[in-house]
């Protein structure tokens, strides 16, 4: 289940490229990154190791007609002479030391920009890409989401850890459909208006105590607002078309308001304070329901679950029920067809 194994959210669906890609091109052009140590110094040719190394984060050798640029973890300090990549669509700079961005104007073919785990505390200098498709600004040191006018075609947008207070300024991005908030300081769940095509929403490990104003997400999918301070399931009834569902590591005490719901094929509900298995017999295309680290303690609580004939993955470890004599026996009896009982499989 992949977003109950993700804290913030991570959505992350993450693209780590090979560097192998870039360097056997014919054609070659030397694009130079000031590292930490050196970030105004100019570019300039590496020293004769003797074995023909580059210094990592000062120079790299590319095709200036190159669609694709790899510099993950290599100590940069700073943008800089991209100026003759003008056909570059997919830019990496991940696990990087970069403080602001700029030097970007003349990428406007850029369709996806990663910046993932810098040191940047302002969206800022984008608006000449106006291509971009993805842009990944998680693990920096971002509060405001801002600047972002230019960018009509994202589709993706990740922002997880950061220290974002707000969600604001981004109901002009029509064609997003992954919203990845996770691990920021997100109290209040507002400004989602028109972003009628979103179909993922990572809120998961922020300071929400309430679900609401997602009347508007018609096409959302997947959910996630784990590890908040959630005690009710609300204002989800509109979602009609809502697939997974994740809302472990909450105050919640009872299963409620799901009957708009019935796409549900995921429901995550672990670490709550849930006594009673109620309000799924409806949910005919549920397949998984994580209900470990709660407080179900009677078996016509599992006896209920006879009615979800598609379900194959059930999670009731660290209940008071699970802790009975012949616990798995008695789920498997009652649910002949489920696959998965916690971590392992069923059997026969």
């Amino acid at each position: 289940m992949a977003e109950s194994m993700q804290s913030n959210g991570d959505s992350e669906v993450k693209r780590l490229q090979d560097d192998s890609e870039v360097e056997a091109q014919p054609k070659r052009h030397q694009a130079s990154f000031a590292t930490d140590d050196s970030m105004d110094s100019a570019a300039s040719e590496p020293e004769d190791k003797g074995d023909g190394e580059e210094n990592p984060g000062e120079i790299i050798i590319v095709d200036e007609n190159t669609d694709e640029l790899d510099m993950n973890h290599q100590r940069i300090g700073k943008i800089t002479n991209l100026e003759p990549l003008q056909m570059l669509e997919r830019l990496y700079l991940r696990w990087n030391l970069i403080k602001k961005i700029e030097n970007l104007s003349h990428l406007t073919t850029l369709r996806e920009l990663e910046l993932y785990d810098n040191q940047i505390t302002v969206i800022e200098n984008l608006e000449a890409l106006v291509n971009l498709e993805i842009l990944d600004l998680s693990f920096n040191r971002i509060r405001e989401i801002k600047n972002l006018e230019a960018l009509v075609n994202l589709e993706k947008l990740y922002l997880s850890s950061n220290k974002i207070q707000k969600i604001e300024n981004l109901s002009h991005l029509k064609k997003l459909n992954c919203l990845e908030l996770g691990d920021n300081k997100i109290r209040v769940i507002e400004n989602l208006d028109g972003l009628e095509n979103l179909k993922q929403l990572y809120l998961g490990k922020n300071k929400i105590n309430k679900i609401q104003n997602l009347h508007n997400l018609k096409n959302l999918e997947l959910l996630s607002v784990q590890h908040n301070r959630l005690t009710s399931i609300d204002n989800l009834d509109g979602l009609t078309v809502l697939n997974q569902l994740y809302i472990s590591e909450n105050g919640i005490e009872e299963i409620s308001n799901l009957d708009g719901n019935l796409e549900l094929t995921t429901l995550d509900l672990a670490q709550n304070k849930i006594k009673e298995i109620k309000n799924v017999s409806h949910l005919s295309k549920l397949e998984e329901l994580w209900l470990n680290d709660n407080l179900v303690d009677k078996w016509s609580n599992v006896e209920v679950l006879a009615s979800n004939k598609e379900l194959k993955t059930i999670y009731l470890e660290r209940n008071p029920v699970a802790s009975e004599s012949g616990y798995r026996r008695k789920i498997k009896l009652t649910i002949p067809w489920i696959v998965q009982i916690d971590a392992t499989l069923a059997g026969p």
